[in-house]
């Protein structure tokens, strides 16, 4: 008996759309893609009359139980936000406050079409906790910073949380090693890193180059760039996801492309904390892969994917005064199967037979969707992430005509609730 049957569906497959077809669902995965009815009874069916079945949206990089300051410090530059009002408010973050504040971005995410999400931040045990109760999937990383009293402490806490949860679900949690940012990071505290990634085998999540200020920082200091004196320590070695990159030279994309640092472009944060805006087609030129990230929800202010695979369509048209400097299918394969890539699946972010069944139905029946010409186009242009209707990740159904099924709303509202106090006073 097949797991799971979605019929009578269009289905975005690459770049093509299969209509009123079938996608059979068996043990995670995609078992065949059909416009004919599968001859095998499904456990459970869902009706897709009227919806487009397409990858999940994959979030490369996120602090998700920042949801919990959406709105809390706006309109200041990077380090200013950083030094004076988050770390202050961050310093109230207990267990119970990020198990919540991640449950909170989990229903965000699910509800605007997002299955896969990249996370750095603190308490990782709880935000693991979420993931496994919720079904999303995610790839984890405990935030390190050697500046910080509790440096030696998150790296032993890095190491168990690889330890516990590396591999979890088949792949539906990974693990990540997550030093901060140069700015946090001494180069003894980062080569503690190296070392650490080369005993358990980890891979490396970081914020690289994010502001000019870094930038300026790191070549006074060392002679270098970020991504050139990162390269001289050895961190791009065993595998590395590079948040921002947003001023990197010639030479720094040609070290990205050779050491095959995988790159999450993050373009409403930066832009909302006017630090610039990422050479991304001059990555891409060079064969550097890149996906798309919102950022945590106090800087972005959201958690919606959808958002981003929009501005990174339109935001580099503008930079480089060329329409076709990202297409719409660019920008989409950014928030999907490039994303997958930079998390370091390579059977995720595209619905096919073999492939992992992260599925997001669109309903398409609003007025925004008329006429059909193009699926994709209406995706990056036109969508809106309510239009996400029913999730799926790793086979099972995670949201269903709205309606999340592995989360109570109704605690989770009032949760936050308490929470808010917490900050506001």
């Amino acid at each position: 008996m097949i797991d799971l049957v979605i019929q009578h569906v269009d289905i975005l497959s690459d770049d093509t759309v299969i209509r009123d077809a079938y996608i059979s669902v068996n043990g995670g995965h995609i078992a065949e893609i059909s416009t004919e009815a599968p001859k095998e009874a499904a456990k459970e069916t869902i009706d897709g009359k009227g919806m487009l079945a397409a990858p999940g949206l994959v979030n490369t990089h996120t602090h998700i139980a920042m949801g919990l300051l959406r709105n809390y410090a706006d309109d200041l530059e990077l380090m200013d936000w950083l030094e004076h009002a988050i770390w202050p408010a961050e310093a109230k973050l207990t267990d119970d406050i990020v198990y919540w504040g991640t449950q909170l971005g989990i229903a965000e995410m699910l509800r605007s079409g997002t299955t896969c999400f990249s996370d750095m931040y603190f308490f990782m045990e709880q935000t693991a906790k979420a993931v496994q109760e919720t079904g999303i999937r995610a790839v984890l990383s405990r935030g390190l910073a050697g500046v910080a009293p509790t440096a030696d402490k998150a790296l032993v806490e890095n190491k168990e949380l690889f330890t516990t949860w590396n591999g979890y679900d088949d792949n539906r949690i990974k693990v990540m090693l997550g030093p901060h940012a140069p700015y946090t990071c001494p180069d003894d505290y980062i080569r503690r890193v190296i070392t650490l990634s080369e005993e358990i085998g980890a891979e490396i999540h970081m914020h690289l180059s994010e502001t000019k200020g870094e930038v300026e920082n790191v070549i006074k200091q060392t002679g270098k760039t970020p991504i050139a004196h990162m390269n001289d320590l050895g961190l791009f070695d065993r595998g590395c996801v590079a948040a921002h990159c947003v001023h990197v030279t010639d030479e720094d994309m040609d070290i990205m492309r050779e050491k095959n640092v995988r790159v999450a472009h993050n373009p409403q944060s930066n832009l909302k904390l006017a630090s610039g805006i990422a050479p991304v087609p001059e990555m891409l030129a060079k064969g550097i892969t890149v996906g798309l990230g919102t950022d945590g929800s106090s800087s972005n202010n959201n958690a919606d994917m959808l958002e981003e695979v929009r501005l990174a369509a339109t935001l580099h048209k503008a930079r480089l005064y060329d329409p076709k400097a990202i297409p719409a299918q660019t920008a989409w394969n950014m928030g999907t199967i490039e994303g997958a890539r930079v998390l370091g699946y390579d059977d995720l972010g595209v619905l096919k037979s073999g492939q992992r069944a992260d599925i997001v139905l669109y309903d398409t029946t609003g007025m925004h969707w008329m006429p059909r010409y193009n699926d994709v186009a209406s995706l990056v242009y036109a969508a809106n992430s309510s239009d996400a209707d029913t999730v799926v990740v790793a086979g099972k159904v995670l949201m269903k005509h709205r309606e999340l099924l592995t989360i109570d709303e109704e605690r989770l509202r009032a949760e936050i609730a308490t929470i808010h106090n917490v900050f506001a006073n």
